[in-house]
């Protein structure tokens, strides 16, 4: 049986929690009521970049959402968009909660958990599924524009959405129903985490490394689509800024110790989701033109332009099949 805690035990406890403070923990549990106002001077800079992104992400699903044509490209940007937005409301939500003082602090802590973590896992899933399906249509061009699914791409953000969002109801779930005993359930909630968290990470950098060997050989005979430049650098931004989170809580996972500060990993976070609408922007922008182009056609040309040159290269490609095939035959 577990014993209680002595005083010196609970005095150390507090000490550590008001150390903790400082690194803008979401986590209800490490923050102390009476060190909220050094909270929110520290939090301004995440606040604010939160609350940026969620209009640039929001401008995004309002274009691909009701205003453009979707292919099967946008679908996925769509969804990214949605899983960014959800974040960033999440974070800007929960730290407005936490500043304006009278929580309940096991909901608020459960609320942080289920949507932070089903958006950002949302998010790595999507862009190694956008990786990889770049990296088929780059290996395997005439099957990638010949029998890939029509329907694939909202299949797979679909079923992405149902796991992600089955894990986070059946952890939220089960925590109000056996409050007694979470040790287990806690541990295979985290052995989860981790292993999806290690496979797409290694799927990200595998895709996201033929993509880059993609790019640099055909830069040398032309230059290379937008579409690659812009999962390139989605995928860039991710690894330098919204990697550094899921590093974080692998490793108190697996060692359980504190190897960067939390706020500043989920500061990253906050950034690497509200960076996506800008490069979307800036890489659909033509710069060379002179007047304002509306935002619709911007985003259009950002992520409409490879499928002209697939359609180029399947063409060459079955110009040069099909007469032979059709010569074996006679």
């Amino acid at each position: 049986m577990a014993e209680s805690p002595t005083a010196e035990q609970l005095e150390s406890v507090h000490d550590t929690t008001v150390q903790t403070s400082t690194n803008w923990s979401l986590d209800p549990r490490t923050e102390a009521a009476g060190e909220s106002v050094s909270l929110h001077w520290a939090e301004i800079p995440s606040l604010v970049i939160a609350l940026v992104g969620l209009v640039g992400n929001s401008i995004v699903l309002w274009l691909l959402g009701f205003r453009t044509r979707r292919s099967p490209f946008s679908v996925y940007i769509l969804n990214l968009a949605a899983a960014d937005a959800l974040f960033l409301g999440s974070y800007f939500g929960l730290r407005m909660w936490v500043i304006v003082g009278d929580l309940n602090l096991v909901i608020l802590d459960q609320l942080g958990r289920c949507l932070l973590g089903l958006s950002y896992r949302m998010g790595l899933s999507l862009l190694a599924a956008i990786s990889t399906e770049r990296c088929l249509s780059v290996l395997f061009p005439l099957w990638y524009r010949c029998h890939r699914p029509k329907h694939m791409s909202a299949a797979v953000c679909a079923i992405l959405w149902a796991l992600q969002g089955l894990f986070s109801g059946v952890f939220g779930a089960l925590y109000f129903l056996n409050k007694d005993d979470l040790d287990d359930f806690y541990f295979v909630f985290d052995l989860v985490q981790f292993s999806w968290f290690l496979l797409l990470t290694c799927v990200l950098g595998v895709s996201s490394l033929t993509l880059v060997l993609r790019v640099q050989c055909s830069s040398q005979r032309r230059r290379p689509p937008r579409l690659y430049l812009l999962v390139l650098l989605t995928v860039l931004v991710f690894l330098l800024c919204g990697l550094p989170l899921g590093v974080f809580y692998a490793v108190q996972f697996l060692y359980d110790f504190y190897i960067i500060p939390l706020g500043l990993t989920r500061l990253l976070a906050c950034v690497n989701s509200s960076a996506n609408p800008f490069i979307y922007f800036f890489l659909g922008s033509q710069w060379r033109r002179r007047g304002r182009e509306p935002l619709r056609v911007v985003l259009q040309r950002a992520l409409g332009e490879e499928q002209v040159e697939s359609r180029n290269l399947v063409s060459q490609i079955c110009r040069k099949v099909i007469p032979t095939n059709a010569t074996d035959s006679v």
